[in-house]
């Protein structure tokens, strides 16, 4: 039987324009795509704030599938957490129009006692001190993976180095990995993360697929290939989810396992960017998630180097 995922992070309504369109009052945030990501492998513990105005069909549907709500608070007379973004012809690229962080702003993460014993758990985007302190309330031994952004490499770096001390797998897009470590080679900046403590790195890089980096092992994988594309918004924290999902799923952290949980992810993110909202994730199948898997082993399949193939010139 596979294990619970505890996700903490934010539940969000978003405005959200990209090159295909525009649309407001999207439910998301980094706890709400991850969640729905991760249960598409695994029970699934979510702790996170929302506003009296925060959908309750939303939270519903969450329920239904399996989502434990338990650390969920909804704030009497509150506003949730408000995100609106432009998104330009380079998908990587953004512009943040409006942030109001409402309820989000007096987010403290107490874990209830039954989720204390989680032993897979995903700190999405939040202040490295709220990080800290969910640390602080799990059991030891659990695999534990964090995000992070800019504005907390920016401001709050001494807090984040030692969150990142504390994690076994550290996310990051190629830019924050770059940001943190001051230095532009990604994998020289990841292994000046391992450094810290972490035993993984997994580098989200857009359209350009994801790598799984350790002190002794390298691993790339592409994204999948996309007809259909409209708004990446929320596809790393779907990214994130998939891959604990899955290992929990599997109930392992072996290399080999991770490698498998970085496809699910990378499959997770792909279907997340092709609708506004999670619409196009909630809605696949096991069958799409399994042909998105044949045909990433498909186009990262070749042969060994042939003995006689390459012969040095003198």
């Amino acid at each position: 039987m596979s294990e619970p995922v505890l996700i903490v992070g934010s539940l969000a309504i978003d405005d959200i324009e990209t090159p295909f369109g525009k649309m407001d009052d999207i439910v998301g945030g980094a706890g709400y795509y991850a969640s729905i990501a991760a249960g598409l492998f695994s029970p699934v513990r979510l702790v996170g704030v929302v506003g009296e105005d925060f959908p309750p069909s939303a939270l519903e549907l969450l329920e239904g599938r399996g989502v434990d709500l338990e650390g969920v608070e909804i704030v009497p007379s509150g506003k949730s957490f408000r995100w609106a973004g432009r998104y330009h012809t380079d998908m990587n690229a953004r512009d943040t129009l409006d942030t109001q962080l409402n309820v989000f702003a007096d987010f403290n993460p107490i874990l209830p006692q039954g989720y204390r014993d989680s032993r897979y758990v995903f700190l999405a985007n939040i202040m490295p001190e709220l990080q800290l302190s969910v640390l602080d309330q799990i059991s030891p031994g659990a695999f534990v993976a964090c995000d992070t952004m800019n504005f907390w490499i920016e401001g709050s770096r001494e807090k984040l180095t030692e969150v990142l001390s504390r994690v076994d797998l550290v996310l990051m897009n190629d830019g924050e990995v770059r940001q943190f470590a001051g230095n532009p080679n990604i994998t020289q900046a990841a292994e000046t993360i391992l450094e810290l403590g972490p035993s993984y790195v997994a580098v989200k890089m857009g359209e350009y697929g994801a790598a799984l980096i350790s002190k002794d092992s390298r691993f790339h994988l592409p994204c999948c290939p996309l007809r259909h594309f409209e708004d990446p918004t929320g596809a790393g924290d779907s990214f994130a989810g998939g891959l604990m999902g899955y290992l929990a799923w599997a109930n392992s952290t072996d290399e080999s396992e991770l490698r498998t949980a970085v496809a699910f992810g990378t499959i997770a993110a792909s279907f997340t960017c092709e609708t506004f909202g999670p619409e196009a994730l909630l809605s696949t199948t096991p069958e799409a998630i399994y042909e998105r898997y044949e045909t990433l082993a498909t186009i990262t399949e070749f042969s060994p180097c042939p003995t006689d193939a390459c012969r040095v010139v003198g």
